[in-house]
């Protein structure tokens, strides 16, 4: 009977409606998707390593000798490299992954394991959790003060040797996570220049949770919004459905709808993405970008349902490359076109075309606050792929047997990666 069911493995699809239907308020609940929780296990044994004696899914074969290992608690999942985590040099660098709506941890689960397997000495990736399934409609500033209250208390405070920051975000966790840096964000001051002029040492950058930033990623992230525009193009652009849209937003998704299509007005301020292309009193939201060391967009060119291609790349029309663009690299079949940023980091002034006051609109506020920074573009397209019309979940290879053809576009952010 044991030798029976050692060999016995327990298939579960990767692909689970997510639904409060499927999610009670009790803690004692199984949470469906890349991963499970249980109610009780033994005191001295993870989960991931129950799952993997118990051979469920992914854990069940193809073990590397190098263990990649998941640590599972109320803050999320940190992704590391065992036998490196045991060893006296841990990695320094945080790799932190956040969720779009509706979505989870377990959608960043590829990914993770790729960024250990390439870099297992160099990176901790944490998946963020505090921001899943139905939280998703709670807002754009609600979900960014749990993301930095989980990067803070949850890894960066029980993490040793951290000195290095990285953000990797898919659709609305890339709003997320820019709300998140602006408060976690702190002034670097040098020794030398504490007799400076504020606007001088400002230059100097700045540090992020106490760490060092490095790279800011989005993919297919709607940066302008999903208003007008055909920001939204499963809307197909037809005015009607667009200002439909904007005025039932709040139905469908909450909060984080009304943010989306720009139609809050919290206290009589301005539309929170119109604020978070700015720095204001409370929250430096520009200054924690700028302290990147890289800032990078992946966007769909087309076939991406919820998100269009101008919002996602931080562009106007005019400053879309051709529509009609072929992958040139053999490594990279899905990348069509590269734009590397042009202005430099320490500088942070704007390379925004000329705009007459007539053309001037939210939407242009929010182009002129982000295009002060320098943004690499990537631009990416399935349209040879058979997976191309769930494009905006293919490009973050959300579940690996139904969105595999982005994986080259992983690969490229990897082969890209500042550490």
């Amino acid at each position: 009977m044991i030798a029976s069911f050692s060999r016995f493995q327990i298939s579960i699809p990767d692909l689970i409606p997510s639904s409060p239907r499927f999610l009670r308020p009790s803690q004692h609940q199984f949470r469906f998707g890349l991963y499970l929780r249980f109610p009780a296990q033994p005191k001295n044994l993870d989960q991931m390593e129950w799952m993997n004696r118990l051979g469920i899914g992914c854990f069940s074969a193809n073990r590397s000798k190098r263990e990649l290992k998941t640590e599972i608690d109320n803050g999320g999942e940190d992704f590391f490299d065992a036998d490196v985590m045991e060893s006296a040099e841990k990695p320094d660098h945080l790799v932190v992954m956040v969720n779009g709506i509706v979505g989870s941890a377990a959608d960043w689960k590829y990914a993770a394991e790729q960024f250990v397997k390439k870099f297992p000495d160099k990176v901790l990736v944490h998946r963020a959790e505090s921001n899943s399934a139905t939280l998703t409609f709670d807002g754009v500033d609600k979900m960014g003060e749990r993301l930095a209250n989980e990067v803070v208390l949850a890894v960066v405070k029980h993490r040793t040797g951290l000195k290095k920051i990285s953000f990797v975000a898919h659709s609305l966790g890339g709003l997320v996570a820019r709300y998140a840096v602006g408060k976690l964000y702190e002034l670097r001051v040098e020794a030398d220049s504490l007799d400076s002029p504020l606007k001088e040492r400002s230059t100097r950058g700045g540090e992020i949770a106490g760490l060092e930033p490095m790279n800011f990623i989005t993919f297919a992230t709607p940066h302008l919004g999903s208003r007008g525009h055909r920001q939204f193009p499963i809307l197909c652009g037809l005015p009607f459905l667009e200002r439909t849209a904007s005025q039932t937003a709040h139905l469908a998704a909450g909060r984080t709808g009304k943010h989306l299509f720009l139609v809050d007005n919290d206290d009589g301020n301005a539309p929170l993405l119109i604020r978070m292309a700015t720095d204001s009193d409370d929250l430096k939201f520009i200054s924690a970008l700028h302290a990147f060391k890289r800032r990078v967009a992946y966007a769909n060119v087309n076939f991406d349902s919820m998100v269009g291609w101008r919002t996602s790349s931080i562009r106007r029309p005019n400053e879309l490359p051709k529509p009609n663009l072929l992958a040139t690299d053999p490594n990279y079949p899905h990348i069509v076109y590269v734009e590397r940023g042009n202005v430099d980091n320490g500088s942070c002034q704007s390379t925004s075309t000329v705009v007459t006051e007539q053309n001037t609109d939210l939407e242009e506020e929010m182009i002129q606050g982000l295009s002060q920074l320098s943004w690499e573009r990537v631009d990416v397209s399935f349209h040879n792929s058979k997976q191309r019309y769930v494009a905006h979940s293919t490009i973050q290879v959300k579940t690996y047997w139904l969105h595999s053809d982005g994986k080259d576009v992983v690969f490229h952010m990897m082969d890209h990666f500042g550490l």
